[in-house]
């Protein structure tokens, strides 16, 4: 008799060693997809960069590029904006969770207690419902179709997996439970060990793709002066268009057959009786811009003079790099208006309104 029951006994045990082995890949994964989710929640609540929407994100990136002073940093922005917003916030996450505060052993170790507690509790149900079932001899491929049910909301575990173990003879049900929970035990702590030294490669979704997603919208840029679409939907029905266009060398315009960098804005110029190249020999007016066809057709610019002081000041300030990097002087059509010698405060005031 005692050796039957001794039997059962490492029978039921090596069930639930096996069992926690299929459940650990599945438990750590359900972790950082948790993790990476309430992170993304948390930095929206708490960073002001992130609680607004697209454009009130932009205003901080370009407090963040004007305190930088960084024409490189610029640079990057002015031509690739989404990937310019996805590592900002990549950046201000990582500081945010791996800071001296540690924040992200924090996350990992709530959203680990979350799913062990559940599994725990699945354990628990699981064994109440078949544990008086005198009707069926298969107990234990009972208990496992109600265990990976009672699972399926925290972690992915499918019952196909376990097919090997379903046909266990083990009829003690209940110690089946204190069985699974000391297997659990040092599975929890073997994963809390592990998120002592985590960092973020260890996501397999970041959490800043995550917060970006959320900053989606359409990335299409002016084809005159590079400034983003500000529609909120990527795909969008109508023209593209926004408030504020910039002066067209930020995208290297010339005035022909001269080093003049244009500085003039599109809505300014559409207005004016000048006209723009297209290809080799192809001159456009300004004023049938849209003849141009794709992608000056899919625009809207309404004539409209009013410039951001923080363009001016940029384009002052910067104006040795500008020249030197799209190979050009400021001088002639190209003068830069001495009102344009504003100071950074006055350009940032004015972004604030």
């Amino acid at each position: 008799c005692f050796q039957i029951s001794c039997q059962g006994a490492t029978s039921i045990t090596t069930f639930a060693v096996f069992l926690c082995d299929k459940i650990a890949p599945a438990l750590r994964q359900a972790v950082y997809e948790r993790t990476a989710l309430a992170i993304a929640r948390d930095v929206k609540g708490k960073i002001p960069d992130f609680s607004g929407n697209r454009s009130s994100l932009e205003v901080c990136i370009l407090r963040y590029l004007a305190q930088e002073e960084n024409f490189e940093n610029f640079k990057e922005y002015l031509n690739y904006p989404a990937d310019f917003l996805r590592s900002y916030i990549k950046t201000r996450i990582e500081t945010y969770c791996l800071g001296k505060n540690r924040r992200l052993e924090k996350f990992l170790d709530d959203s680990l207690m979350h799913c062990y507690e559940s599994i725990q509790s699945a354990v628990f149900k699981s064994t109440n419902i078949v544990k008086d079932r005198k009707d069926r001899n298969d107990k234990i491929s009972l208990w496992l179709d109600e265990f990976c049910s009672a699972l399926g909301e925290v972690l992915s575990l499918p019952r196909t997996e376990l097919k090997g173990i379903e046909h266990q003879e083990i009829t003690d049900i209940e110690f089946l439970n204190n069985a699974m929970t000391e297997a659990l035990t040092p599975l929890k702590d073997h994963l809390k060990e592990e998120f002592a030294s985590a960092d973020m490669n260890s996501f397999e979704t970041q959490p800043h793709t995550i917060l970006a997603e959320q900053f989606a919208g359409c990335w299409q840029q002016c084809p005159f002066c590079g400034a983003v679409c500000t529609n909120i939907m990527q795909g969008h029905d109508g023209d593209h268009q926004l408030v504020f266009h910039r002066p067209q060398v930020l995208t290297g315009y010339k005035w022909h057959k001269t080093d003049n960098l244009v500085i003039d804005i599109c809505s300014s110029s559409v207005a004016s009786d000048c006209l723009f190249r297209i290809g080799e020999d192809t001159w456009i007016p300004y004023k049938r811009y849209r003849d141009a066809g794709s992608p000056y057709s899919n625009w809207n610019i309404p004539p409209d003079p009013s410039m951001q002081a923080y363009w001016k000041w940029f384009v002052y300030h910067f104006r040795t790099e500008l020249e030197e990097h799209y190979n050009g002087k400021f001088h002639g059509k190209g003068e830069i208006p001495a009102l344009w010698q504003i100071t950074k405060q006055e350009a940032l005031d004015e972004l604030e309104k």
